[in-house]
């Protein structure tokens, strides 16, 4: 009876120190290991509660590159290659931003605006004529446009037109 029980034990015991991974396998012996996932709490940046921020490392260059745009164009035909020098650095800055993919159309607008930009800055370093000059500007005021009203539809905002004054003389 003694060894029925002592048999007993060890086989109990056996099977707790393996379930447990204290005993080793043997060389000829296969086991299987099965890991369970590691959920990570990572946002979808396309989320409508994350969407902004998402937007925000977009604009943030669209504002720097609008404000070195509006600079440039206050400066001399002598003075512009080093404004152009760092427009090219914000281009490239916001052409390297991986963005998700409902960002796409904001992105790809904003780089054919920057591209506009600097293109007709070039165009006038280089002597263009004004024909050349004045339709550049208004293919960027174009593409900013639509920057502009692609960053409103993400966010949800409802775009109006600004009043234009006219000089209309009064009776």
């Amino acid at each position: 009876m003694k060894k029925l029980v002592w048999l007993f034990f060890v086989l109990i015991s056996s099977l707790l120190l393996n379930a447990c991974g204290i005993l080793q396998a043997s060389p000829s012996s296969t086991a299987t290991v099965t890991v369970a996932p590691t959920l990570t709490a990572t946002p979808d940046p396309c989320a409508a509660a994350n969407l902004s921020a998402s937007v925000k490392k977009v604009n943030d260059l669209q504002r720097e590159f609008d404000d070195a745009s509006q600079l440039a164009s206050n400066l001399s035909r002598d003075q512009l290659p080093d404004s152009i020098a760092s427009l090219q650095r914000i281009r490239r800055a916001s052409e390297d931003l991986e963005v998700p993919s409902c960002l796409d159309t904001l992105k790809t607008y904003q780089l054919d605006h920057m591209n506009t930009v600097i293109q007709t800055l070039l165009a006038f370093v280089g002597g263009a004529d004004q024909k050349s000059l004045t339709d550049g500007i208004a293919r960027a005021r174009q593409e900013h446009d639509q920057y502009t009203l692609e960053m409103a539809r993400l966010l949800g905002i409802t775009v109006t037109p600004a009043a234009v004054a006219t000089n209309t003389p009064s009776k």
